[in-house]
Parts: C-alpha cells; structure tokens; sequence
C-alpha cells in the first residue's frame, strides 16, 4: 500500500477518534465549534443554514435557488469540491458525534462511510449535456434542475446523508432542505453547518442546503407539502416514503429493506461466511443493505456455520434463541429500538451471555417462518435456515425480501443459478459472490449513495436523479460530415 499524506491524516484522525471515545470525553470538532464566528465580508449569515421553522428555512433555500441558477457548472463543482474537503477535515469527529447521540453502530464503519460517500458521490460530472448529431440535424440533451427539494434524512446515516445530498443537489442546481431525524437532531445540524461553511469559505452561494430546529413529524409533512418544495427525497423506513409519495410532488423514496443471502453448494465457503459477516456486521446491523438472513443449502450449511463461527459470529441454540427474540422484539413483533445498531457482545449479555467485543455477529438456526426471518432487524442477528434445493431457497428469498426491491445476496459459481435469482428477485442491487456493502459501491465498483431509491425506481442516485432531461433539437444541416 502506497503511504501518503492523506493516508496517514486519516490513520490519525481514527485513532484519536477511537482513544477519545475509550477515555469517555465528548465530541469537540474544531471547525464546527467556531462555526457562529462569520466575517461579514463574506456574504454569509451566521445561522450557516441553521433556522428556527420550516418556512424560515425553505425561505432561505428559495432566495438561495435563484442565486445558484446564476452559477457555471464549473463554479458548482468548486463548491462541491469545498464540501468534500471540509466533511474530510471533520470525519472523526462527526463519526463520534454520531455514535454519541444515537449509540447505533461502530466508529470505524461509520468513518469508513463518510470517506466513501465523499469520495464516491458523483458530481458535476455526472449531469453534462449529451449531444447527438447526424444527418437530421443536432440534438443537445441538458439536466435541468428541479428546485427547492426536500430531504427527510434517517439517524442511521444522519450526516453522510447530508453530505451525499449536499453534493448531489448542488451538482444538479438544486437547494435543498433538510428535515433531521428527532433522534439524530443535533449531528445532522452540524453536517449542514459544515456545507454552509465550506461554501462561505469559498464565497459561494450561501443556504444553499437549510435545517429546521424543530424537528417533528408534523414538521417534515410540512416541509413535504410546502407549497415552495418542488421535489421530496425520503431515506428512511416506509411511512416517510409513503408521506413523500402522497404529496403529489416529484418523490424519491428510499425504503427499507431485509436482504436475504442465498449459498449454495458450488459456493467458496470461506468466502462466503467471511463475506456475510462482514455484510451483517458493518455498522451493527443498520445498514439497508446488509445481510439480514442466510438461506444454506442442507449439503454445505454445517460448513458454512463452522466457517462463521471462525469469522466472528457467535452460535446460540436451543433456548438461548428463545432468549434472544424475547429480548429483542416487542410484544407487536417488531424490533425492540433499545439494541437497535449495538454491539453483538452488548445483546448477548442481555441473555446471560457475557464475551468480549471480537464477536460481531449473532448466529442460529432458525425455520422459514421465524419472525426474525421475515422482519428487518437492525441488528448484528443473522438466522440461517437450512434449504433443500436452490428453488425453494429462491422463492423463499422472493418471501422474506417481501417486494421491497432493495437488496439480495448469493453465494454461488452457478452462472444459471446467479442469473435466475437476479431475475426473480429483481432488487435495486444484487450482490454476486461479495459482501453486501459491495454493491453499495463500499469495496466494490460503482459510485455510491445514502439513497437507494427503490420504491421509486430511482436506484443508487446520482445527481442526475434529482434532474430534469430537457432536450433541445435544431433540425437540419448543420453538421460538418456533409460534402459542400
């Protein structure tokens, strides 16, 4: 590995993250504590983007619209590139801040996020004009932008959301306005901050992303429904996609998943279980994309436990799987919130199991029907259920993934077996051989996103998502192939 300068800030700034939380101190980022200092020569307020309601602050991203409209792409791409330095000057301390106010996930995964996100999100480049030219005449296709979006943001990805959305928008030529999670209120406004800042700092167009203080439900309906918001981009379970929907306005919506992954018996093993863990266990659970169920063929299915358990997942039985799901379900059947996004070693003490933190998956054996089958847990819970043949694994797959059409995993060398599941299942991303995140665009190729829109069929956005394609053609001879 080649050891650079960039390299060696960010080694530093995690280990300084990691000790920080091990010595039990509070978050400071120096660039976000200085953020109410503002110059006055550089056209900024100093609310940084930060206002007390929601009409404040659609008010501000609509002043802000008009600005940005008057801006080259090339002056949004400095503003973007601005964004991605100063989210990169703060990843430690915003990735401790946010496993400080929502206790879901793990440090290392989270700043490993917001390197990806800042690094992989696409910009300017992705919303250039498209030319077509012949004999009939010349064709320019260009990506207009929609408006004043609003974007309702999740607290398991509370300020890398941010920043992908801040990069996207302003790629695109839109404002936006940001409607925090209550539970992730307070590192959501200070990645906005951070946007505000950076831009300022460069003497770009100020407000161009806002939040709102008061952060309700009833608040981010009214954002939705503002009459000045012409486009709503929901990341987070189904009943804000569905508000988002209903609005009669351009929505985005990014739904919940419960990925199932299927191995059969042509599959590397070892892979496989190192891959799946990995999947289930990035940031405890809460990613969408992760593992949340492994369907085994019976003929490799004690292999492949053995294997998992050498990889860091940690086998319950009998009535300690009792144990488990009363823990964490509610009496409704659904996830009990308390160890939503905790560590592996933290709910297994909660049945009387008590091992240290090198375990980052729970593991059992589990029928078709278990409860934690068919529901989404965010958690690092993994139930296996044995299968006889890939058939039946793949409609049962088609089951437990419910339609959604997020995400599914295989495990197989079986082109035919790859290709049929892919076709069944039909999911935004399908993973082939790799661990969940892969398909993300975390390891693997392909830009990255914090919205995978599925429920609209948006897939992983871009900023070209949040566009409109408007062609202008001029007819006639105008090309330059033509003889005199």
């Amino acid at each position: 590995m080649e050891v650079n300068e960039k390299l060696i800030q960010e080694v530093t700034a995690a280990v300084v993250a990691i000790m920080a939380i091990q010595n039990g101190s509070k978050t400071i980022c120096p660039d976000i504590a200085a953020i109410s200092a503002m110059s006055s020569s550089s056209g900024c307020s100093n609310s940084y983007g930060v206002f007390k309601d929601v009409d404040s602050a659609v008010e501000a991203a609509n002043s802000a619209y008009h600005q940005l409209a008057m801006c080259s792409l090339e002056r949004r791409g400095e503003m973007i590139e601005a964004i991605r330095n100063k989210f990169h000057a703060n990843v430690s301390c915003l990735a401790k801040m946010e496993l400080e106010e929502t206790g879901f996930g793990r440090l290392e995964h989270k700043m490993k996020k917001f390197y990806v996100t800042l690094e992989k999100t696409p910009g300017i480049e992705d919303v250039m004009p498209q030319v077509f030219s012949g004999d009939q005449g010349l064709s320019i296709v260009e990506y207009r932008s929609f408006g004043i979006a609003a974007c309702i943001t999740p607290s398991t990805a509370p300020a890398a959301t941010v920043a992908h959305n801040a990069i996207c928008m302003i790629a695109a030529g839109n404002t936006a306005v940001i409607s925090p999670h209550p539970g992730a209120k307070n590192t959501t406004i200070k990645a906005v901050q951070l946007v505000n800042e950076a831009i300022c700092e460069i003497g770009g167009v100020p407000n161009i992303i806002t939040v709102f203080e008061d952060t309700t439900i009833e608040n981010a309906q009214r954002l939705m429904n503002h009459p000045k918001i012409n486009m709503n981009v929901a990341t987070g379970g189904p009943a804000v996609v569905k508000a988002a929907l209903s609005c009669g306005k351009k929505a985005i919506g990014a739904g919940a998943g419960n990925p199932p992954c299927l191995v059969d018996e042509t599959a590397d093993i070892i892979k496989a279980a190192q891959d799946i863990i990995n999947g289930n266990s990035n940031e405890n659970g809460i990613n969408c994309v992760g593992e949340k169920s492994v369907l085994a063929m019976e003929s490799i299915a004690d292999a492949l436990i053995q294997e998992m358990c050498k990889k860091g997942a940690y086998l319950i039985k009998g009535s300690q799987i009792d144990d488990l799901v009363k823990v964490i379900t509610l009496p409704n059947g659904k996830p009990n919130v308390k160890y939503v996004g905790k560590n592996a070693n933290i709910i297994l003490k909660a049945i009387g199991i008590n091992v240290d933190d090198s375990y980052r998956s729970i593991i059992f054996e589990a029928p078709a029907d278990h409860p934690v089958v068919m529901e989404e847990f965010l958690m690092p819970v993994l139930p296996i259920v044995r299968i006889k043949d890939f058939d039946s694994g793949a409609n049962l797959a088609m089951k437990i993934e419910g339609g959604r059409r997020h995400t599914a995993v295989i495990h197989s060398k079986n082109i035919d077996h790859m290709t049929r599941y892919a076709k069944m299942l039909s999911t935004t991303i399908l993973v082939k051989n790799g661990s969940s995140y892969n398909g993300a665009g975390i390891d693997g190729e392909g830009h990255t996103t914090m919205t995978i829109a599925g429920p609209t069929g948006d897939g992983l956005t871009t900023p070209r998502t949040f566009t409109r394609p408007m062609r202008c053609a001029l007819i006639g001879n105008v090309g330059l192939r033509s003889a005199l």
